[in-house]
């Protein structure tokens, strides 16, 4: 999402790279990728053609990139995610704890008496406007932000419109561009690791390794019978609520699933912690029973620009 301009090129052991600046910050994008072609302003033509990403883009033809001006300058917005693929696990934990984790006046949101909810999400990036890259979402599910409603209530009505509020705790990725715009685009929790994510016909095995080679979080799960499902018939909304210089505001990503499913109380799920801080996270959380699992093989993303919000002290529980 970067007006940036190429300067030089070099080349790395594995990849030949170019150099671009985003925010003040000078970062390498694969030579000849989607950024270095299109800083963010991609003719779908063209990308339809792209065998990594299929004729069917109509999901983004419905909402057109802008030229906007933003905390790091103009950029084109929103973001595209051509050809994504995620599993998330949706975890209970005590409810104090997530409120202690929660700045005022955002409140988790209750799913049983003394518990909230907490969504650990591994995501491929296959495709999209800034090059491939693999990130890890921590975040509290919270109740929306200004509704002043019982918690059972919100919760129902977010899984009937599939549409959900969070806080994000962490977000790491692994390749600096993404990093760069999440920190200074965003102000998202952003940091470098190493991660992977992958889906054979049998199992999904994810992983996550500090930089400096030190061990964090493994998953190890079986795949859960996939299904089809028509483009645009199940979009799902997720609302990251976080300040930005100060100031409220929200994030906004649309899923388009595509093959996917979803598993309560999911069965042989092997999450393996180490001592990085995303396995520290989960164990401040006091995270417990897997309520949910959320598989997509195959999805397409809409990242928003953050806008501001006018937030108010929610009461009930």
């Amino acid at each position: 999402m970067s007006s940036a301009t190429s300067s030089k090129t070099s080349t790395s052991s594995e990849h030949q790279t170019v150099q671009v600046e985003f925010g003040g910050q000078k970062v390498g994008v694969p030579k000849g990728g989607y950024y270095d072609r299109y800083r963010m302003n991609p003719n779908l033509e063209e990308v339809s053609r792209d065998p990594a990403v299929g004729p069917n883009l109509d999901f983004f033809r419905k909402i057109p990139k802008r030229l906007v001006d933003s905390r790091v300058g103009q950029i084109y917005a929103p973001n595209f995610y051509y050809r994504t693929k995620s599993v998330q696990l949706v975890f209970l934990a005590p409810l104090d704890t997530l409120k202690s984790k929660l700045p005022p006046p955002l409140e988790p949101l209750q799913a049983i008496p003394g518990y909230g909810l907490v969504a650990l999400t591994f995501y491929s990036y296959l495709v999209c406007d800034n090059d491939p890259y693999n990130e890890v979402s921590i975040a509290i599910i919270i109740r929306r932000p200004g509704i002043n409603s019982y918690s059972a209530t919100q919760l129902l009505s977010s899984m009937w419109n599939r549409t959900f509020y969070g806080y994000v705790l962490a977000l790491p990725v692994d390749t600096e561009i993404a990093r760069v715009r999440g920190v200074y685009g965003y102000q998202l929790p952003k940091w470098l690791a190493i991660i992977n994510l992958e889906m054979d016909e049998h199992n999904i095995k994810a992983d996550v390794t500090s930089i400096d080679g030190k061990f964090d979080l493994m998953l190890d799960v079986p795949l859960p019978a996939l299904r089809a499902v028509p483009s645009e018939s199940s979009i799902g909304t997720n609302n990251a609520i976080n300040e930005i210089d100060g100031k409220w505001c929200q994030v906004t990503v649309q899923t388009n699933p595509l093959l996917g499913a979803q598993t309560l109380l999911p069965r042989n799920v092997k999450l393996s912690r180490g001592q990085g801080p995303l396995s520290e996270l989960l164990t401040e959380l006091g995270v417990s029973t897997i309520l949910r699992m959320d598989v997509l093989k195959d999805a397409q993303m809409i990242l928003n620009m953050p806008i501001p919000l006018q937030l108010c002290d929610n009461t009930k529980l």
